[in-house]
């Protein structure tokens, strides 16, 4: 009868040994989870982000020149580390001009998180946002790039490594694996030409 009681007992010690394996592989995928989720999240923001710019171009046609702030190179942005773009081209009348300022400077200052707060901190864009305003004009009719660039959470693919003219804010996140960018080319021809 002795053994038996002893065996009863070791059965119970492995089976919450099992258990206790199993509640933390449930917590190590619940991370993960976290994770992706965040990485989603980052990805719808710095959709609408990038969608409110191309619109913005978009009104204001007639000095879409304007908002084309960023060399090919990529190495002038808006948002996080950088001061707000401004119009320095003559393009269209002054209140035109000063209208694409207002749309620029808005842009920054929603890259940099200003449409939501947590105490005094600016937290409604991704981490790092930044973007650029690209214009290609060796193709007719001229063709616009908006690209929105933020650090992800862990590192993946270099995205220059997929598509060479994903340059936005290229060397600002450590590793070239935790830039994320998204882009949206889009034709517009000359009406200030």
């Amino acid at each position: 009868m002795d053994k038996a009681k002893g065996f009863t007992l070791i059965e119970v010690l492995i089976s919450l040994l099992i258990l206790t394996l199993g509640l933390l592989g449930l917590a190590g995928m619940q991370a993960v989870a976290q994770r992706a989720e965040l990485e989603s999240y980052q990805r719808a923001q710095a959709l609408v982000l990038l969608q409110d710019m191309v619109d913005r171009v978009n009104a204001n046609r007639k000095v879409a020149g304007c908002y084309a702030f960023t060399p090919t190179a990529g190495t002038v942005y808006a948002g996080t580390g950088a001061s707000a773009p401004t119009c320095t081209a003559a393009y269209g009348t002054a209140q035109q001009r000063a209208q694409a300022d207002a749309d620029m400077l808005a842009w920054h200052n929603l890259l940099r998180g200003a449409a939501e707060a947590l105490g005094a901190n600016q937290v409604g864009a991704m981490t790092g946002a930044r973007g650029c305003v690209i214009l290609d004009t060796t193709v007719v009719p001229n063709v616009y790039r908006v690209q929105v660039a933020w650090q992800g959470m862990t590192p993946t693919v270099n995205p220059a490594s997929i598509d060479a003219t994903l340059t936005c804010a290229t060397g600002q996140y450590g590793t070239a694996a935790q830039r994320r960018v998204i882009s949206y080319s889009f034709p517009m021809a000359c009406l200030n030409c």
